[in-house]
């Protein structure tokens, strides 16, 4: 599903209306689609006490279009102006014209008619602000929100559906006032902006749904950020023909682990097991590799001369003759910080084989290349990066603060700086190309947010590179299966508790989910629309 920011939905627009579509007809359709969700949210509205608060704008001219069709189905509608509109205003009029409650913010001194109305109501819809320039929430508006949010917290709330946005969420960015209203459903027209999927605008959001106002199908084209979706991954995903063998499903080098980290060598070695793949090779410490043989007996080992428990760095030769017959190499998690470990990176990603199809990059393989001014003119080959927002600031020399105040824009501009696949974790990973593409996941579960889960998935996507996916697509589809697994468990687990190592056999069970849809269980049983919902909207935070 494509995501748009502010000024390619209005370059949308505008395009419609040049193309003979007037501006009444788009704000109609858009009227409609609000009014349709207030009627299948209640079941029937006749009679149903509805409250719609306009704005000034196009937005509040899309409520009081909602207000004039459940009017018409006899609701008990009553809208609420922030500001007055002009008597040419055509919604404004049809709903004068039909005796419809209006009463205009200015007129309601202490807002005692505002809460007379909230205090009874069972929908109600917020159409104060769209997506143009984000602006203060004070004075009047402040004070709505306010009112709005205290009627939220009666025994027996309204529902609250948000026209495009809720308000006070900026659309490219996703920041949110303190005041902004949380919706229980957002409608949103043509097609879903950026700022409801990446925090704090996703938990404001709600329930997304993006409906059709007729909108041309010309530039389109030119919309590059998507949202992660099941059909997006189920397409890219190996087959696994029957005829197969390890050699089919490629081979990997892990090149991790170190004395004070132990564990990260098998968590990422396992995951691209989990992920399908072949053959998974780990070069690591002679004596990492004693303490793990016996959790891991399914690889292959390079045990490797050590230098005060992190790998030698004379190493360096026995690890590219091994990785010349590999497909993937993923460098990284557990080296350790120290000058050795940072060598040790340098040298082998400045001669990686032209055989290798990627390079998957995580954990102090990133803080490696942060400590060397430009190291993406030495590194050798396509890669892929897995920050988190504390590794992404360090390889920009900015702070984290701005790194998650911006974070597509960061990931896009260090994709196209690098020249490389950028997987900026967290809650909403965003994966970027340097050509512009980004990708944005659904999910956001707290249950990731712990040590060793960024290991796993940083294996999930080598593995999928080691079976003939193009980076870019492996990135993607390894955040989603990552994300995925997450929102399984969490049905098990709630929203805490999970070990990072819980998450190795949950991949290929959120694999088989894509594929072949939710697990039923009884030969009776109904699809598990729960889960299918999952693949759309997440909650909480990444590693």
């Amino acid at each position: 599903m494509k995501l748009v920011t502010a000024a390619q939905m209005r370059a949308m627009e505008t395009r419609a209306v040049d193309a003979g579509t007037p501006l009444a007809e788009l704000m109609e359709q858009a009227g409609l689609a609000v009014a349709q969700e207030a009627w299948l949210s209640l079941g029937t509205v006749a009679g149903r006490r509805i409250v719609v608060l306009a704005g000034p704008g196009d937005n509040g001219g899309d409520g009081l279009v909602a207000a004039r069709y459940l009017a018409d189905w006899e609701a008990e509608v009553a809208v609420y102006l922030l500001r007055p509109r002009d008597e040419t205003d055509v919604p404004y009029t049809q709903l004068c014209e039909r005796d419809t409650k209006i009463i205009l913010a200015a007129d309601d001194k202490d807002y005692a008619l505002l809460d007379s109305l909230l205090a009874s109501a069972e929908i109600v819809i917020d159409a104060l602000l769209g997506i143009g320039p984000r602006r203060a929430i004070e004075g009047a508006l402040e004070a709505i929100l306010q009112r709005v949010s205290h009627a939220r917290q009666r025994s027996h709330p309204p529902t609250i559906i948000a026209v495009d946005l809720p308000t006070g969420v900026a659309a490219d960015s996703g920041a949110a006032d303190e005041s902004s209203l949380r919706a229980d459903i957002t409608v949103t027209f043509g097609f879903a902006k950026v700022g409801l999927y990446l925090l704090p605008g996703s938990e404001f959001a709600g329930r997304v749904e993006v409906v059709d106002i007729g909108l041309p199908k010309s530039g389109q084209e030119d919309v590059r950020v998507e949202l992660m979706s099941t059909a997006f991954v189920r397409e890219r995903l190996p087959a696994r023909a029957v005829s197969g063998n390890k050699g089919t499903f490629g081979r990997v080098l892990v090149v991790a682990g170190s004395r004070n980290y132990v564990g990260a060598a098998r968590l990422c070695a396992e995951a691209c097991y989990r992920a399908g793949a072949g053959l998974v090779t780990v070069a690591c410490p002679a004596s990492v590799q004693a303490m793990l043989a016996p959790a891991l007996a399914e690889a292959t080992w390079l045990p490797l001369a050590d230098d005060d428990g992190e790998i030698d760095l004379a190493a360096v030769a026995s690890i590219l003759e091994t990785l010349a017959a590999c497909n993937v190499m993923l460098i990284g998690p557990g080296l350790g910080p120290s000058a050795g470990a940072r060598q040790l990176v340098s040298a082998l990603l400045s001669d990686v084989p032209a055989s290798v199809r990627a390079t998957v990059i995580d954990a102090d393989g990133l803080n490696a290349l942060a400590a060397q001014a430009g190291w993406e003119d030495r590194v050798a080959g396509a890669c892929v990066l897995t920050p988190h927002p504390g590794e992404m600031a360090r390889l920009l020399g900015t702070s984290v603060t701005e790194v998650q105040t911006d974070r597509l824009n960061i990931a896009l501009g260090a994709a196209a700086r690098w020249r490389q696949i950028v997987v900026l974790k967290g809650a909403h990973t965003i994966v970027a190309a340097a050509d512009g593409r980004a990708a944005i996941s659904p999910h956001a579960n707290p249950l990731l947010a712990t040590g060793g889960t960024g290991d796993v998935l940083a294996g999930a996507i080598a593995g999928l590179i080691a079976q003939g996916m193009a980076p870019f697509d492996a990135a993607v589809s390894g955040v989603y299966v990552h994300g995925l697994a997450a929102e399984e468990l969490s049905q098990e687990l709630g929203d805490g508790g999970l070990l990072a190592s819980d998450l190795l056999p949950a991949l290929p069970r959120a694999i088989r989910t894509i594929i072949k849809g939710p697990r039923q269980h009884g030969a009776s049983a109904m699809p598990d629309l729960a889960a299918f919902s999952t693949f759309g909207l997440g909650r909480g935070v990444s590693e």
